[in-house]
């Protein structure tokens, strides 16, 4: 078994990944499930527990998907070391606090969710009647789902993630149209921000589905990256282009940004206010200009350094597509052959922004 950080520093997707298809836990978890034994696994080191376990076997063998199996056939709990790497103790019993709350009602979930509150160590139980297996450490509890339900759900949400990435392109489009004609809006540029907030909140559901299906979730993980390449970073460049707060970096506002719930980003107003401006329906309405960050960025073989130079140079896009050679030039880190490139470059975004506008029905 690969070896496993202590569970006490683990995130709860990492624990979930612990017991993914493909990993020998799961192996192990999905022999008990079948056999219909039932099971209870604390995943700690034997010291400290201590004072919770009474009676059983102390066996200090390495793991092994059949070792667990075989011993879960006994009814006493199973102690795992906390790397998962030895089975410390079979068929004991763990006597935690009985005055601490519990929703369970069975007693096997209710002591592994106890185990889990007093000592914040992972703890694994099998329901034997149920056949699910259930997660438990300090307050947090998580029911492993079959891995056909889940594989279902990350198929419909890439297919929901499909149709925003075309949504999400057309409003690029627009927005860079908009940008060339210097008619760009407080509102349009929260519409794009919003759009993307909303197809990277479903990238990340379709991530978590990922961790659950652990090696199941392998062309789950290519439709996603495929489907993300080309606009990984388009709603943080267009945040560069149009933060008005000088208190905060675009990342700190991405962040805030991406903490919204899906009803908060419907607030265009909420965006807005984020984004440095004032809130108000009025402001929606505001007119501003890009710095020419994101085009600069869809620019073969252009170097951020140099990209930084543009703007710190120009100040904003319509000032850029007003320079000349010559003033391009002049710019550190430009030569005449990248300047020349540049006004292309820019010429042929506007070209395909407006084929793409005139394919928008």
């Amino acid at each position: 078994m690969s070896h496993l950080p202590d569970n006490h520093q683990m995130s709860y997707e990492d624990i979930i990944g612990l017991v993914a298809p493909g990993s020998e836990l799961h192996e192990g978890l999905e022999n008990i499930l079948r056999a219909k034994t039932g099971g209870l696994i604390l995943v700690s080191e034997s010291g400290e527990v201590a004072s919770l376990i009474e009676g059983g076997f102390h066996i200090d063998t390495a793991f092994s998907p059949a070792s667990l199996y075989e011993l879960a056939k006994m009814d006493g709990a199973i102690i795992l070391s906390s790397d998962g790497k030895r089975i410390l103790y079979a068929n004991t019993q763990l006597h935690p606090d009985p005055s601490i709350p519990s929703s369970e009602t069975g007693t096997r979930h209710r002591t592994a969710e106890r185990v889990a509150k007093q000592t914040g160590a992972l703890v694994i139980s099998i329901s034997q009647r149920r056949n699910i297996i259930t997660l438990y450490r300090n307050d947090w509890k998580y029911v492993v789902k079959d891995v056909g339900v889940t594989l279902a759900k990350a198929n419909q949400a890439l297919q929901t993630l499909e149709k925003y990435r075309t949504v999400l392109l057309d409003a690029l489009a627009t927005l860079t149209m908009m940008e060339f004609d210097n008619t760009v809006t407080v509102l349009d540029v929260c519409l794009v921000i919003q759009k993307d907030q909303l197809l990277n909140k479903i990238a990340d559901e379709i991530e978590s589905y990922i961790t659950e299906l652990g090696t199941e979730g392998r062309l789950v993980q290519m439709q996603l990256v495929e489907l993300m390449a080309d606009i990984q970073d388009q709603g943080k460049l267009v945040i560069e282009d149009y933060l008005d707060n000088d208190e905060k970096t675009s990342n700190e506002v991405w962040e805030e940004l991406g903490e919204l719930h899906s009803e908060e980003l419907v607030e265009l107003v909420t965006i807005a206010k984020i984004l440095g401006h004032s809130g108000t329906m009025n402001s929606l309405e505001q007119a501003v200009s890009s710095r020419g960050i994101r085009l600069l960025n869809k620019i073969p073989r252009l170097p951020q350094t140099v990209i930084c130079n543009i703007v710190d140079a120009f100040g904003g896009l319509t000032q850029l597509l007003g320079a000349t050679t010559d003033d391009l030039d002049d710019i550190e880190g430009i030569g005449e052959v990248r300047a020349r490139a540049i006004q292309e470059g820019l010429r042929r975004l506007k070209s395909h922004a407006l084929l793409e506008k005139q394919k928008t029905p």
